[in-house]
């Protein structure tokens, strides 16, 4: 229970804690429960993050549903309701909640479900469902290979075979899911590894970059990191690729799996760590993926001069470019005007706090008019494609959905791919969604 009265929210800046994963303390279930409910009984009291996610509605009907009306009267097995329903989107910590550290009260939810979900895997493992969602790596391999990734491609979009999927896998029938190419981003950029060049350093960029192709860009839709290589090659801007390359984490940490979080930072990080050594600065055009190695490694590894070296060169990459187009670096000589575009800001973009600027980068193009829509699209990395959870994430998108039917844009879409294809889902239209960095490209006419 609350024990006094609190009014005051955070007059600072929120800080982030270390996540103190390898003390056997956090995997101690009692002491998890006994925080969970400290937690949520402040959430319950203030109630201020109740639309963004179905993690919070689902506390508070809990709440409400009980004998005493207050947390004391829930059962603690029913916490596990409310850790299922955050996918760690961050946007309660970086948007809404006023009680973040420094206040006194301490309260970091995303990071509190982290350590749930971490002690939920430790205990009881992971689906078959889950483990092959979180294994994109292993599944990309093989679904791209020849043959197999047409086979893949067509079960994937075949209305019997995804009931069968969905009965007997728990991936919901009605998702869409990603296709698979053959010829992967980091096939077609092969020439570019141990690239030697010279960039022009400006506005604390070296001018040169090294593409983390991201598993998703690499796999599901290469044609988006090859349009970042034309729009930054334009620009001036050197473009190389790692020798190789591992899934950031992410499926990893939503799944509470972080010792192979722990894996995949041993094979990426010191190769990361060798380029930016070279000088070569870090883009990476998932924002999810952006977010793993600037905030969440470092977390989890804060000893790790390597982890924090690389967190500190890596970019998103209209962030990249503005900073170039704050320099006098950015070219303007777009060829094609763009109309009206209905922008989505993915959740793990704007806790970066870099700003909106895929916004302001393609409002530099003539005769376009740009609509930001800063709510969640509901995708959330695995959650909409969860039998279970699938309705309810289409749910939570349908404010985005909404405000795309009613600008009828010329073209719309996400720097999340994948929230991209959420909204594409809610419109059933036949329009597919639009990466940013594509629409640059088509502006610049290159």
């Amino acid at each position: 229970m609350v024990s006094k009265t609190v009014t005051e929210g955070n007059l600072e800046a929120p800080i982030r804690h270390p996540i103190d994963w390898q003390n056997p303390d956090f995997y101690d279930e009692e002491k998890l429960f006994s925080e969970l409910e400290r937690v949520f009984d402040h959430c319950h009291g203030c109630r201020r993050c109740v639309s963004l996610c179905n993690a919070f509605p689902t506390l508070f009907d809990l709440v409400d549903e009980s004998d005493t009306l207050e947390v004391d009267g829930v059962d603690k097995g029913d916490y596990w309701k409310v850790v299922e329903h955050c996918y760690l989107c961050d946007l309660c910590y970086m948007t809404k909640c006023p009680y973040t550290p420094p206040h006194e009260w301490n309260i970091d939810f995303p990071h509190l479900m982290l350590r749930a979900k971490a002690v939920n895997f430790k205990t009881n493992g992971a689906s078959l469902r889950d483990r092959l969602l979180s294994n994109t790596d292993t599944v990309g391999r093989l679904a791209s290979i020849p043959i197999v990734v047409n086979l893949v491609n067509g079960v994937n979009g075949m209305g019997v075979a995804r009931k069968v999927m969905e009965s007997t896998l728990g991936i919901a029938a009605d998702a869409i899911l990603p296709q698979y190419h053959s010829r992967t981003l980091r096939d077609r950029l092969k020439d570019r590894r141990h690239q030697n060049a010279t960039g022009q350093p400006a506005n604390g960029t070296t001018g040169k970059v090294a593409l983390f192709t991201t598993c998703y860009g690499n796999y599901n839709e290469p044609h988006i990191g090859e349009d970042l290589v034309a729009v930054f090659e334009h620009n001036g801007i050197p473009v190389t690729i790692a020798d190789k390359e591992r899934c950031c984490g992410m499926p990893k940490l939503e799944l509470g799996d972080l010792e192979s979080i722990a894996a995949s930072k041993a094979m990426n990080i010191p190769v990361l760590a060798q380029l930016v050594d070279e000088g070569w600065d870090i883009v990476a055009p998932v924002p999810s993926c952006a977010l793993m190695f600037r905030q969440e490694l470092p977390l989890l590894f804060p000893d790790d001069a390597q982890v924090q070296k690389v967190a500190k060169a890596l970019f998103d990459p209209f962030e990249y470019l503005m900073l170039r187009h704050s320099a006098g670096k950015l070219v303007t000589d777009f060829k094609q005007p763009l109309g009206k575009v209905s922008y989505h800001a993915a959740c793990h973009q704007r806790v970066q706090n870099v700003g909106p600027k895929t916004r302001e980068i393609l409002s530099l193009i003539p005769d376009t008019k740009v609509t930001i829509i800063e709510r969640c699209s509901g995708h959330d990395g695995t959650y909409a494609v969860k039998k279970e959870y699938h309705d309810t994430s289409m749910k939570i998108g349908r404010t985005v959905v909404n405000r795309v039917k009613k600008e009828e844009p010329d073209h719309y879409g996400s720097d999340c791919p994948m929230a991209g294809h959420q909204i594409e889902n809610g419109l059933k239209n036949g329009k597919a969604p639009e990466h940013p960095i594509s629409l640059l490209r088509q502006a610049y006419g290159v």
